[in-house]
């Protein structure tokens, strides 16, 4: 783990396999963290804020902070994204194009720290009335298996830009780039104490969520972790951001190319496996061009290079884990069962050498389903492309709104109208027209219903890092005497 500046054990001494995905074989140990070494970061995090620089550094001297760990970060990439498709199994290709914008993160809130203004409020007479925003305090953030550098990324460059400390608690998976970038972003020039990551399991989890001393959590991962971390913040009011689960409807109107839109159609759903929250699960695809959509579909899934995630030619990797692997297959037999066509993939490939042991999924196809499925509502989280056929407008979005989740969503049009039209009516904290899974450091990300609460990147979380004191300034010369007063709620 990474505490205080330093490499320390878990207190128990125990330790953790990381296992690369693509082949299945050990890779590295961490240390095994419980509640105990959750604990001894937080201390450390606590006495950082109360005591240290960080939080009382002028504005500038954060933001060049910032800045010169984002140099640092980017002098890194190769080694970084090198060791997140190690871990994670994702394509280098990706990891190379994912990582290489993690320095963005933090020269963005840089830029709003140097750039933020306090306001001042109207007040009716003599006062002057404003605002000055303050750290939280210690943060908790919790990151997922898939992306891993990305999702850090984005919260702790905005915890770190309005003066937090920080306990990172990454998955138990891939906590690999999380301890790399703790230490490159410490090394740059933040003051030990300030980036804190215990490596563990659901226990240190769990923990950090209910710490009396973190002021919030930001938390990436599925519904259920979300619920829990949502009741223990909520018994000490403290402060929860949560992208959770989700089932993202992509509508397919009859107006857009279906082979070009099943060339976009393929990214959405295969793009890390399928191993993302926003990843194109759901296709609603107008009756009129479906099946020249669900050809074109599968004739882009069979072309899709499964192999040695390292190897730039490779185009989609394994599965995280065994586990993850058997869940996909379930799914997959639950659409058949169902009554769904599976009309490409839905087997476990033939890979050469070590790559045979790894947790691989062919891209699979499930057509002529329907929206009531277990398939079409349940997240799969793998790379399983549900295609459903509608006839109108109304009712595509009826469909595309069918479902417990709200995080992300794709609509396929050449009518501007419609698209604006359609983008609008969905409950979705996202929406992309004509393409999939862009993202700004300037783009709020974050969804609705059970896809979670509050927002990563942009101001919205920029702002949520910090609380707001008001402060009202008497200005007359006069003193206030109110019970001296000769006519009733008269100031003198």
């Amino acid at each position: 783990m990474y505490v205080d500046g330093k490499d320390v054990s878990a207190d128990s001494g125990a330790r953790l396999t990381i296992v690369n995905p693509a082949t299945g074989r050990p890779i590295a140990t961490v240390p095994d963290g419980v509640g105990v070494d959750v604990d001894n970061a937080v201390a450390v995090a606590r006495a950082a804020f109360e005591s240290g620089p960080w939080p009382r550094m002028s504005r500038t001297a954060r933001a060049k902070a910032l800045l010169r760990a984002a140099d640092a970060l980017e002098a890194a990439s190769d080694t970084l994204y090198t060791l997140e498709t190690q871990n994670n199994g994702r394509p280098i290709t990706e990891t190379r194009a994912q990582l290489s914008r993690v320095p963005e993160w933090f020269r963005y809130n840089a830029g709003l720290l140097a750039a933020q203004r306090d306001a001042v409020l109207p007040s009716d007479g003599p006062y002057l009335t404003y605002q000055k925003r303050a750290p939280l305090g210690v943060c908790g953030i919790i990151t997922p298996f898939n992306h891993p550098a990305m999702i850090l990324a984005r919260s702790l460059s905005a915890a770190l830009a309005t003066g937090n400390t920080v306990v990172v608690k990454p998955s138990e998976l891939t906590p690999l780039t999380t301890l790399a970038i703790a230490r490159i972003v410490t090394e740059s020039g933040i003051p030990e104490g300030v980036i804190n990551v215990v490596t563990g399991g659901r226990d240190a989890g769990i923990r950090l969520t209910e710490h009396e001393d973190i002021a919030k959590i930001t938390l990436t991962g599925g519904t259920e972790a979300g619920r829990s971390a949502a009741g223990a913040t909520s018994k000490r009011f403290a402060r929860i951001t949560a992208e959770l689960g989700g089932k993202t409807p992509v509508i397919v109107f009859d107006d857009y190319d279906p082979t070009r839109a099943a060339e976009g159609a393929a990214f959405a759903a295969f793009v890390a496996s399928g191993q993302s929250c926003v990843a194109g699960a759901r296709f609603l695809v107008q009756r009129g061009r479906y099946d020249e959509f669900v050809a074109a579909l599968v004739a882009r899934a069979e072309k899709i290079r499964l192999g040695d995630p390292a190897d730039t030619s490779t185009q989609m990797g394994p599965m995280i884990s065994d586990r993850q692997r058997r869940k996909v297959l379930e799914y997959i037999d639950i659409g058949r069962e169902e009554g769904a066509r599976v009309a490409a993939g839905g087997e476990v490939p033939e890979l050469p050498g070590a790559l045979n042991d790894g947790f691989f999924v062919q891209p699979t196809v499930l057509a002529d389903a329907t929206n009531s499925m277990r398939v079409s509502q349940e997240e799969i989280f793998g790379p399983v492309a549900v295609v459903v056929p509608f006839d109108t407008e109304e009712e595509a979005i009826e469909m595309a709104n069918d479902n417990r989740f709200g995080l992300g969503a794709g609509v396929w049009t050449r009518d501007i109208g419609r698209a604006h039209r359609v983008a609008e009516a969905i409950e979705s904290g996202m929406v992309w027209v004509n393409d999939h899974h862009r993202l700004e450091p300037s783009l709020p990300w974050g969804g609705v219903k059970e896809s979670g609460a509050g927002k990563d990147a942009g101001t919205e979380s920029f702002d949520d890092f910090t609380w707001i004191k008001t402060i009202v300034v008497r200005i007359a010369d006069d003193d206030v005497d109110w019970y001296g007063s000769d006519e009733p709620g008269r100031l003198n």
